[in-house]
């Protein structure tokens, strides 16, 4: 698992990356809120920790353009602001939990497994995934365009899979390899730009509206436009 650790205080960052990376859990850390930001957008966590007080753009903040952007990262807000009005508004800015410093690190932990099984169960029950007029039957690995059906190779559907589910979010060409194929490729070899651009001539040519796109320098997104 994946988390995204957004928290200022040194002291703070290491001992809770300390403590998930002891239970088994990849720990990216960043240390102001435009820096976590970008992190949420160009990488893929299963779950995020949010500190309030940040630099640069406040937690409360970040929460709120996640969310207007549609990500549906589940996310952990720490805060030394216990109020209970504090942590409405935590909640009610898109956090799924809400956690007052000082805290227990068993219980964070705890938290995060609660949100990560509740995402998991999520996603298990939606066995569709739709975007513009492309559905993805997961049961059935399935695909259609328009009520057309596309013939799909499995590594095929699990890039489009990936793409699809982060839909809006420019994926890197290193995130793809390592969430696709779960391994790294020299960075010299093209074997994502090719796999892309078949899926491309699958999935978009011929049709008016394109839904997988190239951000030069940075990746790829599926998206209607």
């Amino acid at each position: 698992m994946n988390i995204l650790l957004v928290e200022d205080d040194d002291k703070t960052a290491r001992f809770v990356e300390t403590a998930f990376r002891y239970v088994g859990y990849s720990v990216f850390r960043a240390a102001d809120g435009l820096a976590g930001l970008e992190a949420a957008r160009t990488e893929r966590f299963d779950a995020a920790i949010l500190d309030v007080m940040l630099p640069k753009l406040d937690g409360i903040s970040l929460l709120k353009q996640l969310r207007s952007e549609g990500q549906t990262l589940p996310v952990i807000v720490l805060s030394a602001l216990d109020s209970v009005e504090h942590k409405i508004r935590g909640l009610e800015s898109g956090g799924d939990d809400y956690l007052a410093k000082p805290f227990s690190v068993s219980e964070l932990i705890a938290r995060v497994q609660s949100l990560l099984r509740r995402a998991s169960r999520s996603i298990e029950d939606a066995m569709t995934l739709t975007v513009g007029d492309l559905v993805m039957d997961l049961k059935s690995r399935k695909v259609f365009r328009g009520g057309e059906r596309i013939e799909l190779q499995p590594l095929e559907f699990q890039l489009l899979e990936y793409l699809v589910r982060n839909r809006g979010r420019v994926i890197s060409k290193t995130g793809i390899m390592e969430h696709v194929w779960e391994y790294d490729f020299d960075p010299g070899t093209n074997v994502v730009e090719s796999r892309v651009c078949r899926l491309r001539e699958k999935i978009d040519k011929g049709r008016e509206r394109k839904l997988i796109h190239t951000v030069r320098g940075f990746g790829y997104v599926v998206e209607e436009r």
